[in-house]
């Protein structure tokens, strides 16, 4: 019976595995019997029971009973044991042992990381350490999971240096921060076990030892425990219930969502299995949901790395199968330590502790709402420590913002608690600092770097902090400021005082301000809050920040002066092209100014404007703003290209003045370019009627992901799982153009929400409504929400043409077409390019294909001609050189040829030293070097067997030459091939083998 842990140990002695654990409690009775002769009671850790001759009978606390958890004693229980005096081969454990040991062993999430990697370690696999949060791969921000350092090797790119391994891997993930706190499991910093297999070991062994680690190293009950697979995967399944022995009701087949892994749209992939912890396991077998949070909790992922997944969404096996687990430690330490949450654990309660004592406040005695918060500053300022420590500084962008956005969280958050100051006596001091010590103190096992970084840390924290203090200082004055406002007018109107969503919203946007800190304020003076307000102003926001162009932020700096005197904009674009208008207000390089001249760059804001500022995908108008002071004559010209909205409804023109000044306060004619404009709208209805053809051909499961309605394209992001075949964008493209020639008024009305969505309108992607909306119809096709410019007539579309179809994303993809000038002018442009081909060729253009696939192999065939004649001239060449070959050594003579072949390619070149090598006498060395172009080095060594049993290898010898040439590579120890980027300097590199390659052969051969 593999071994029961207890709190005290039978320590081994004269080389006996004799080891049982008992509890340090006068509620269990000490055995009175010498276990075996010569055994010592000692005190110890970490020992086992062994399977032997000798079977007694110990009383032992409960489980529930211990101080691990919250629960009170319990009555004892009795376990049969068994000593012997060698170690036993593992035997199945039963379920009612597994549960006692659980309950005995080490649970801090210290020696869960350690005993996790020992176990692995044990079992052949290589400890590895954890990588930076700052990963090497350009294609993810962060490090997010423990696979990220091994993804080159899962995809091919580089070889694996050892067969198996497992790591402790810091992870950073914000996509669900705003779940931080009020779940039981999220985390934005946590920690990742795993073990890998770089085709080594496959299912078996990866379940088998999953099991085993957590049954038997961490002693879970094996009657809590529940598995998912895929449910395609009858080989795990068979491994789990034949081999495991778990029953089938404890099992759950799931779909792609849960429990398929890929790497993304194409590339390695493959069937995950889960292990989950039932928390109430009385609750039994029936109507059992596995991602019931209050029941279940997933702590270890088993992903089988087995398939590749091709453009066309096929599978094929993989080569090598890898494995790729995952366990987190977190949840792991919650199970364990019998806590109700991850926060509670010994990984994050001391900090949340320290939280709780600069709060004033006991975390016990805490309402939920407070544990919220004290949890948010527990998980935080994990994941603020550890980037900083690895070298993310707070900024505005990248790695930096995500840093800066965790710290001005953590901040609002500890203002909510109420902490002001230090804690060491100094008010105004930064209390970040102080939690972070903590953070630090508790670094060790995790990254020992971080202690000797921890001045780095704590000053850039308490920079951050007492710099974001100060914002939202200002920010508390101007809310005392609204609430008085709010207050008096609510006095002169008779209604209740409200705070406005575009002031709540200017509160956190601006100076950081949290809604919570507002609402609590504002109800202590009697004011209410306009939340859905907010909200609509928060959704603009997200908008604009998913445009990606460089929209003005009004309220920074001295542009937040400007707007105090600046209304919205009234949009005529839909009635008109052109009208009259005031300008409001100038802005040059972001500061606001009265006139501005010729040749400068300026940002204009007009009270009324027939100009579409970008949103909903459509890009902004251009245009010109005329200034006529004189009737006869144009003053001022403006050459507006692009217009923006910012803060609400404010439109912001961008353009340069190409005459005259320009003035706040004169009158302009605004007038939009009419083709451009026209150009958008045919866009924008060819997209709505491109979602419509997407429904109608691959099912209305597909939605839209984004858009862009440019004036020379569009581009309709939407969510599919696989490529397009070529015959569903033939049917797309026939649609289209056959809604296109049925010639069908478009209809527009605005209308309430509520009846918008009974009639079938489909909201538009990024887009949040008030209560009235915008309705686009085509007729019969096509009814969306849309606040954009669209034809009058299907008609005016002319033609459709899509351009490509590609993936860009994990189950995103994405098509780029033209629609009318646009359409014309791709069609021409096409179509002079087939005219000049057939000139060309001189074939009609239904024979192009023919010809040229007759061309490439005629073309095929003569490379390989011209390839066999080099081979030849570079063997003729060579046995000319055979003759230079000269003899090293003395007991052993061996013949060296280092010669240059001026320009032939790296084919003939091998050629040529296959030549000499089966030439020469063994044995013999032979390396050969060509600039085949201006920017090319090829390099060829070749050693006969007689060399390389001196020990010198081909490969090994030709990779540092190459280096000299500005190149690398590498090969076997009879022959290898390199190359390079400097010609210049192949003859020196030649001369450096020459003079190595003598030296070592005159040892070895002397």
């Amino acid at each position: 019976m593999e071994g029961l842990k207890l709190g005290h140990t039978l320590q081994n002695s004269h080389g006996l595995n004799l080891l049982v654990q008992i509890p340090n409690s006068s509620l269990v009775s000490r055995p009175s019997f010498p276990i075996q002769p010569k055994c010592n009671l000692a005190l110890s850790t970490g020992c086992r029971v062994y399977a032997g001759s000798i079977i007694r009978k110990l009383a032992l606390i409960s489980p529930s009973g211990l101080p691990c958890g919250h629960s009170n004693l319990k009555q004892t229980r009795e376990v049969r044991f068994t000593t012997r005096s060698t170690s036993a081969s593992i035997q199945p454990m039963t379920e009612e042992l597994v549960e006692d040991k659980s309950k005995d062993l080490p649970t801090s999430g210290d020696s869960i990381r350690r005993r996790f990697l020992d176990f692995y370690a044990s079992r052949g696999h290589k400890v590895l350490p954890s990588s930076s949060l700052v990963p090497d791969d350009p294609t993810v921000l962060l490090t997010i999971a423990g696979m990220l350092q091994f993804k080159p090797i899962f995809l091919g790119k580089v070889p694996r240096q050892v067969p198996r391994a497992t790591t402790a891997q810091r992870c950073i993930r914000t996509n669900d921060v705003e779940n931080v706190g009020k779940t039981s499991r999220h985390h934005t910093f946590f920690e990742m076990l795993g073990n890998f297999s770089f085709g080594d070991y496959f299912k078996k062994e990866a379940i088998k030892w999953a099991w085993e680690l957590s049954t038997i190293e961490y002693g879970l009950p094996a009657d809590r425990l529940w598995i998912s697979v895929y449910e395609d995967d009858d080989e795990a399944f068979a491994i789990w219930t034949k081999e495991v022995g778990v029953p089938v009701e404890r099992i759950k087949r799931m779909g792609d969502e849960d429990n398929f892994w890929t790497s993304g749209v194409t590339g390695p992939c493959g069937p995950c299995s889960e292990i989950y912890y039932d928390f109430q396991p009385e609750r039994g077998y029936s109507d059992v949901d596995l991602g019931d949070d209050t029941r279940f909790i997933e702590f270890y992922n088993l992903v089988f790395m087995q398939y590749n997944k091709k453009d066309d969404g096929s599978l094929e096996p993989l080569k090598q199968m890898n494995i790729d687990t995952g366990l987190g430690l977190e949840r792991m330490a919650r199970i364990l330590q019998k806590v109700p949450n991850n926060y509670e654990t010994d990984l994050i309660y001391p900090i949340i502790e320290k939280a709780s004592e600069l709060a004033n406040v006991s975390y016990a005695l805490a309402d939920d709402h407070a544990k919220m918060n004290l949890k948010v500053i527990g998980d935080h300022l994990r994941a603020i420590v550890y980037l900083i420590s690895d070298g993310v500084v707070p900024s505005n962008i990248g790695r930096g913002y995500v840093a800066r956005r965790l710290i001005r969280r953590a901040v609002r958050t500890g203002r909510l608690l109420g902490i002001k100051g230090d804690g060491r006596g100094n008010p105004e001091g930064a209390f970040l600092p102080t939690i972070a010590e903590k953070v630090i103190e508790l670094s060790s096992q995790i990254d020992p770097d971080v202690k000797s970084r921890a001045p780095r840390i704590l000053e850039e924290l308490k920079r951050e902090e007492l710099r974001f203090v100060q914002t939202l200082e200002r920010g508390e004055k101007l809310l005392d400021e609204m609430l008085a406002n709010a207050l008096l007018n609510s006095n002169e109107n008779g209604n209740g005082p409200i705070l406005s969503g575009k002031d709540v919203f200017l509160l956190y946007d601006t100076y950081g301000f949290p809604v919570e800190i507002t609402t609590e304020a504002a109800e202590e003076h009697g004011v209410g809050i306009d939340m859905n307000g907010f909200e609509i102003e928060m959704e603009n926001q997200r908008r604009q920040s998913q445009a990606a162009h460089n929209a003005v932020k009004l309220a920074v700096g001295n542009g937040a002066v400007l707007t105090e005197n600046i209304s919205d904009t009234e949009f005529l674009g839909y009635e008109t092209l052109s009208t009259k208008a005031v300008i409001e207000g100038l802005l040059v390089n972001g500061n606001p100014v009265i006139q501005v001249s010729e040749g400068s760059d300026v940002e204009i804001f007009l009270n009324r404007t027939p100009f579409y500022a970008e949103s909903g995908g459509q890009i902004g108008d251009h245009g010109f703003l005329y200034v006529n002071e004189d009737r006869n004559q144009k003053n001022a010209v403006v050459e507006i290209k692009d217009v923006q909205k910012s803060l609400g409804n404010i439109f912001v023109h961008k353009g340069t003045i190409k005459e005259g000044v320009v003035e706040v306060g004169k009158e302009v004619e605004a007038a939009v370019d009419a083709n451009l404009r026209q150009r958008a709208k045919i866009h924008h209805t060819a997209t709505h009627l491109l979602q419509a053809a997407l429904k109608k051909v691959i099912g209305d499961e597909t939605s839209q992901a984004g858009s862009l309605v440019a004036f020379d394209r569009l581009r309709f992001d939407f969510n599919f799982h696989r490529p397009l075949q070529e015959k569903e964008l033939v049917e797309i493209e026939e649609l289209i153009n056959g809604w296109i020639g049925d010639a069908t008024l478009l209809q527009t009305q605005v209308m309430p929400l509520a009846d918008a969505k009974r009639a079938g309108a489909i909201a538009m992607f990024g887009e949040k409504y008030g209560e009235q909306v915008r309705v686009v119809e085509v007729p019969g096709v096509s009814m969306e929400l849309c606040g954009g410019t669209h034809v009058s007539n299907t008609c005016e579309i002319r033609g459709f043409k899509i351009i490509s179809e590609q993936g860009i994303a994990s189950g995103i993809r994405r098509i780029e077409a033209v629609a009318g000038d646009a359409f014309i002018e791709y069609v021409n442009a096409r179509d002079n390019h087939m005219r000049q081909l057939c000139s060309t060729l001189k074939v009609k253009a239904e024979e192009v294909t023919t010809r040229v696939e007759a061309l490439l192999e005629e073309l095929r065939m003569t490379r390989n001609e011209v390839s066999a004649v080099r081979a030849k001239a570079a063997v003729y060449k060579a046995s000319v050189m055979a003759g230079n070959a000269f003899p090293v050594g003395t007991s052993k003579k061996i013949r060296v040829l280092v010669e240059s072949m001026d320009d032939i390619d790296a084919d003939s070149l091998k050629s040529a030293a296959e030549y000499l090598i089966d030439t020469l006498q063994d044995p013999a060395a032979v390396i050969l070097g060509s600039c085949p172009s201006e920017e090319k080095v090829s390099l060829v060594a070749g050693f006969t067997p007689g060399v390389v049993d001196l020990g010198i290898q081909a490969g090994k010898f030709i990779g540092p030459i190459a280096k000299l040439c500005g190149g690398g590579g590498g090969g076997r120890p009879n022959f290898a091939q390199a190359g390079g980027r400097k010609p210049e300097n192949l003859s020196g590199a030649l001369a450096k083998a020459r003079e190595e390659l003598v030296a070592i052969l005159s040892e070895k051969a002397s």
